[in-house]
């Protein structure tokens, strides 16, 4: 079976090389850029791997152009992040379910780690994502831009051994994404029709936070796990402010 590693990047001068360096276990890896101004297709081209360059339209379009790419030359394919690592483990465990007949693809758990910090509650694991896919067997729903749905014709399958993702690097790239993410989320419940009620305000950010530090277990990570999940309350109220400046025609 030939595996194929495929990094998506845009401006990552800062994590492909380190990235790079632990998919080399792969039989061919390609970084599939979106016309980055930085280094970062410098950096990849000097490791020796394939760059294919397009321009970016969303995450679910350039997995599929990916996928497309790669149709008549690979059997399986690892979507890896550029801030994602993966380890000798999860390298080995790759290359052995590979070699099963009947799957479709594999939902991969993550470590994630924010703030520098590994991050165990508060819905930050095992944070699945089904990244390893069968070509022929896998694509992207077209209409999720944001928190890509993976389509797989056949089963599904679940690794034990996570990548390592580092994730928000500090408070300021939280912020930052946060602010997209609840927008697009705000977006997408306008469309459904969804309007916001007074009491949303209030219960939903209550509900956002009980569900993340107690259901959740955020309390495990101690305080890390208090701010994290007062964060998320906090744009659970953002989103429903959103929310209300849509439906008003702002």
């Amino acid at each position: 079976m030939k595996l194929y590693v495929i990094i998506l990047t845009r401006n990552e001068e800062k994590h492909i090389q380190s990235c790079l360096d632990t998919v080399r276990f792969a039989d061919h890896v390609i970084v599939f850029d979106s016309y980055s101004t930085d280094s970062t297709v410098t950096i990849a081209q000097q490791t020796g791997v394939e760059v294919i360059q397009r321009q970016f339209d969303n995450y679910a379009g350039q997995r599929n152009a990916a996928l497309d790419v790669v149709s008549d030359r690979a059997d399986w394919v690892l979507f890896v992040d550029a801030d994602e690592r993966v380890s000798r483990e999860l390298a080995d465990e790759v290359r052995q379910v590979i070699a099963e007949p009947s799957t479709a693809g594999f939902r991969i758990p993550r470590h994630n780690y924010i703030f520098g910090k590994l991050t165990r509650g508060a819905g930050w694991y095992p944070d699945y994502q089904t990244r390893l896919l069968r070509v022929g067997s896998a694509h992207y729903d077209p209409d999720r831009h944001v928190h890509e749905l993976v389509m797989l014709d056949g089963p599904e399958g679940t690794l034990q051994n996570p990548f390592i993702h580092l994730n928000y690097e500090n408070l300021q790239q939280f912020i930052q994404k946060q602010q997209r993410y609840t927008a697009y989320d705000a977006s997408i419940m306008y469309q459904q029709g969804i309007r916001p009620k007074p009491q949303n305000y209030i219960l939903q950010p209550l509900r956002q936070f009980w569900w993340r530090y107690h259901t959740l277990n955020g309390r495990q990570d101690g305080f890390h796990g208090l701010r994290l999940s007062l964060l998320m309350a906090w744009y659970e109220l953002r989103k429903y402010c959103i929310l209300r400046q849509l439906v008003r025609g702002k």
